[in-house]
């Protein structure tokens, strides 16, 4: 597992250095695995000097092209999928500033055109209220004030409507009192308020519901190229079209149980209604 950028950083250029070797070792040119693999010569050449980062479909194209045996392929494509996967510890986040981390979303967002959260535990950024988002931070050390105001302007994206948002919730995460209840009635408000708009679209997954499988984390997929999964610790990256589609095929899977438009929007008016009782 990754423990770091620069670890990683390490992994590509390994997968890199160990397809130049192995087609070194054919004796076959960059034009002729290139025409064989599918792909131009000038990638070839970038992937072999670290410039590009293949996917492990890439390089499976490429060990099929050098004839590479079954045994060192396997081993090859191993080392493309951990070179494709990056963990992101939060020590490390947090030595950089949280506020870093905000740009690196807002960027990930600004970059795809569709989005799709799968959300079982907490409300994420995008759909926060103010109060709700300084409480997300107050196990964080340091002066939130810049970090807050960074993740509240990435809000701004979800009125671009040339992306697609999918945010599906279970009702946990609806009833994870981060704040007091008259603050959290705004906050399942302020989620009712954002799915009337027409590119954004919020599920919701009752507790009644059999579902037949349980929600072990949060995961964002950002168009069908790359996913993100967050733990306690810090979050995986992953880029392999394998992961990705995984966890594309998880999302369909839970969003087969879920509440939608009209019926999503009465389940949240009833629980902020819940929220304002008490």
């Amino acid at each position: 597992m990754q423990t770091g950028p620069e670890q990683h950083d390490g992994e590509q250029l390994n997968l890199a250095q160990t397809l130049r070797r192995l087609r070194d070792a054919t004796r076959l040119t960059g034009e002729t695995v290139a025409a064989r693999s599918g792909m131009s010569q000038a990638k070839l050449s970038k992937i072999e000097t670290g410039r590009v980062h293949p996917s492990t479909l890439d390089v499976e194209r490429i060990l099929t092209a050098l004839g590479t045996p079954r045994d060192i392929a396997h081993e090859v494509i191993a080392l493309a999928r951990v070179a494709n996967t990056e963990y992101q510890a939060l020590r490390a986040a947090l030595r950089k500033g949280l506020e870093k981390k905000q740009r690196e979303l807002a960027a990930l967002e600004a970059s795809a055109s569709e989005l799709r959260y799968f959300l079982p535990v907490m409300i994420t950024g995008l759909l926060n209220t103010p109060e709700y988002a300084a409480a997300t931070m107050s196990r964080v050390p340091g002066d939130h004030s810049r970090m807050l105001a960074r993740k509240l302007e990435r809000q701004s994206v979800l009125y671009d409507t040339g992306k697609t948002f999918f945010f599906l919730l279970s009702e946990a995460a609806l009833r994870w009192s981060l704040v007091p209840p008259a603050a959290m009635a705004v906050q399942i408000d302020r989620v009712t308020s954002v799915s009337k708009l027409p590119n954004v679209h919020v599920e919701i997954i009752p507790f009644s519901t059999h579902v037949g499988g349980g929600p072990l984390n949060t995961f964002t997929v950002y168009d069908d190229r790359l996913a993100t999964a967050e733990v306690f610790g810090g979050a995986m990256v992953m880029r392999d079209p394998k992961d990705v589609t995984y966890h594309l095929e998880l999302f369909h899977f839970f969003r087969a149980h879920a509440l939608r438009d009209d019926a999503a929007r009465a389940f949240l008016d009833t629980m902020a209604q819940e929220y304002r009782g008490r």
